[in-house]
C-alpha cells in the first residue's frame, strides 16, 4: 500500500497507529478502495475537531502524525472500520533501538512485584525471530526494574513491539474502536428511527457495516407522548457524533392522519400496531428512491413485543417489495441496552414516550387478509402519498442539530 498524504511524519515521534480488521481480507483492489475511504473518514473526523495530520499506510496499518496524539487517538477510536488505536514510540528497526524505547516506556509503568509480558511481532523475515526479540526486550526490562514477574497469560502490564518496513513501533495500550467497515462502503440505507432504545442501536450497527444513513421518523402527533419527538431528535443528534464531518439527515413524516383514520373507522384495535408498522414501511419505501437508499433498516427484534412475533413480522414485511434489514433480530433486550449505553444513545430518564394508540391486547398473529381489508377501507395508499408529500427535515452534524426545509443527501 502506498503512503498517503505527506507521509514523512515530520519530527513527530509518537504516531497514532490504526489497526483495521476484515479490510485486510479483501482483494487488493477492494482493499485499496476501502482503506482510501477509511482515510477519508479519519481526515473528516479530525478536521471536524480542528485537527490536521499526516499519514502513512504501511501494510496492515495506518500511521497518523499530528501535534496532539492523545486527542487524535480518542477521535479515531470512534471511526467505523478501525479495530483499535495505539499511541506509539517510533524507532529504528534494530534490536538496540527497539529495546531502548521499550525499556523507557515500560519503566514508567512498572514497579517491583508487578507481572509483565512483551508481545513482539515482526514483518521483516531477517534478524531475530519474534520470540527471540520478545525475550531480549523482556530481559532488558527485567534488569531495569528489579522484582518483576514474567506472566505471558494474564500480566498486569503488556508492552507491544512491532518491527515493520517503516521501522519499529513500541506501545503499551490499545484503545478499542468499533471495527466493522468504513462508512460509505456499502451505500445508503433508510433507518426507521424512533424515540426508543432499539432503533438508534440498529442505526449504529448499520453504520458499523459501512452504510451511510438517512433517518426517517414518523411523528404521531397527539397520539404520542409529549417527549417522543424531542427524544427521537436527540437520538438523531447523538448518532451524528459517530460520523463526524458528515451531515446526518432525518426526515420527519406525519403519521397522525393514519391514527385519526383508524379511530374514525373503528379499525380493530388489535391490528393497530401491525397496520402502523406496515405504514412506516410504506412511507420508507417511498422515500428510499428520493434518498438513493438501497434498503430499510428497523430496530425490530424477534418476539420482543406483540408486533414482532414471526407471524406479524411476516405480515409487516409483505407491505413493501424492498429489502428490510433488522440488525437486532436476535438480540435480547439487555444486549441492546448494553450497546445503547456504550454508544451513548441510552437515556435512563426519557420522559413521556407513550403511544396513545397501543391496544390492551394487540394481535400476535395478524391475518393478512383482514389487515388488507382494513387498509383498503382507510385508503392507506392515499394517506401514504399525502404523508410523503408533506415531510420536513432535520440535519445533525458533529452533535449539532439544525432544522431545515430542504435536504441534500450525504
Amino acid at each position: 500500500m502506498a503512503a498517503a498524504d505527506n507521509c514523512g511524519g515530520g519530527g513527530v515521534k509518537n504516531p497514532v497507529m490504526v489497526r483495521y480488521g476484515e479490510l485486510f481480507l479483501k482483494s487488493e483492489p477492494v482493499k485499496y478502495h476501502f482503506i482510501g475511504m477509511l482515510l477519508r473518514n479519519i481526515r473528516r473526523a479530525l478536521s471536524a475537531h480542528g485537527l490536521s495530520a499526516h499519514y502513512e499506510t504501511p501494510r496492515g496499518r495506518i500511521l497518523i502524525f499530528g501535534d496532539q496524539p492523545e486527542k487524535i487517538a480518542g477521535i479515531v477510536a470512534r471511526v467505523f472500520g478501525v479495530v483499535d488505536v495505539s499511541i506509539c514510540t517510533r524507532t529504528g528497526s534494530s534490536p538496540e533501538d527497539l529495546t531502548a524505547a521499550a525499556v523507557t516506556l515500560a519503566s514508567k509503568q512498572l514497579s517491583a512485584g508487578m507481572s509483565f509480558a512483551v508481545r513482539a511481532k515482526r514483518q521483516l523475515k531477517k534478524g531475530l525471530t519474534s520470540q527471540e526479540l520478545g525475550t531480549l526486550i523482556g530481559s532488558a526490562i527485567y534488569d531495569r526494574v528489579p522484582g518483576l514477574r514474567v506472566d505471558l497469560n494474564c500480566p498486569e502490564y503488556e508492552i507491544f513491539v512491532e518491527v515493520r518496513d517503516v521501522g519499529g513501533l513500541v506501545y503499551d495500550s490499545r484503545i478499542k474502536a468499533p471495527g466493522g467497515l468504513p462508512l460509505g462502503t456499502q451505500g445508503r440505507v433508510l433507518v426507521l428511527l424512533s424515540a426508543g432504545i432499539d432503533s438508534p442501536v440498529a442505526s449504529w450497527l448499520a453504520m458499523k457495516r459501512g452504510c451511510e444513513i438517512t433517518h426517517l421518523y414518523l411523528d404521531a402527533g397527539r397520539w404520542a407522548g409529549c417527549d417522543v419527538t424531542p427524544a427521537a431528535t436527540e437520538n438523531h443528534r447523538r448518532l451524528s457524533l459517530w460520523c463526524p464531518g458528515y451531515e446526518l439527515s432525518m426526515i420527519i413524516a406525519d403519521s397522525e392522519p393514519l391514527f385519526d383514520e383508524m379511530h374514525r373507522l373503528r379499525t380493530p384495535a388489535r391490528y393497530r400496531c401491525v397496520i402502523c408498522k406496515r405504514f412506516m414501511h410504506r412511507v420508507a419505501a417511498r422515500m428510499m428512491q428520493k434518498e438513493g437508499a438501497r434498503a430499510i433498516v428497523t430496530g425490530e427484534n424477534l418476539g420482543q413485543v406483540a408486533s414482532q412475533t414471526l407471524a406479524n413480522l411476516s405480515v409487516i414485511s409483505q407491505a413493501v417489495a424492498v429489502p428490510v434489514l433488522r440488525p437486532l433480530i436476535t438480540y435480547d433486550k439487555e444486549e441492546t441496552i448494553g450497546l445503547a449505553r456504550r454508544i451513548g444513545t441510552f437515556d435512563p430518564h426519557p420522559g413521556d414516550l407513550a403511544c396513545r394508540a397501543v391496544p390492551r391486547m394487540p394481535a400476535t398473529a395478524a391475518v393478512l387478509e383482514e389487515i388488507l381489508e382494513c387498509e383498503q377501507a382507510m385508503e392507506v395508499d392515499r394517506i401514504t402519498e399525502q404523508t410523503c408529500e408533506s415531510v420536513r427535515f432535520v440535519k445533525a452534524q458533529n452533535g449539532v442539530i439544525t432544522p431545515t426545509g430542504y435536504h441534500t443527501p450525504l
